[in-house]
């Protein structure tokens, strides 16, 4: 059956594509690991920042307003943070309160 523009309508029998279950999807990794790894790079902006600041303090090399930015940015980052795992304490509670 062809519509009015001209462009073909599919087939109703078409190859189907090989399904990959939900976790193994292509490139994609498990939740756990994604967590992981932001939480990974919060804990690094931290710690740089705090590098950062401890050479301020100390008189080493380093430009106030990157100082600055840096703590802004680490702070931000755990804001962030802090807002998802609310939001999963937030959702795994109302899973749990959910009668079958």
């Amino acid at each position: 059956m062809t519509p009015i523009t001209g462009i073909p309508l599919p087939s109703p029998i078409q190859p189907s594509l090989p399904v990959q279950p939900m976790n193994q999807a292509a490139g994609a990794q498990p939740f756990k690991n994604v967590l992981l790894e932001a939480l990974g790079q919060v804990n690094t902006m931290q710690s740089q920042a705090n590098e950062a600041v401890q050479q301020l303090v100390t008189g080493g090399d380093v430009n106030p307003a990157e100082v600055l930015t840096m703590l802004q940015k680490a702070d931000m980052s755990f804001r962030m943070m802090l807002q998802i795992r609310n939001k999963l304490v937030q959702a795994y509670q109302e899973i749990n309160n959910i009668r079958i």
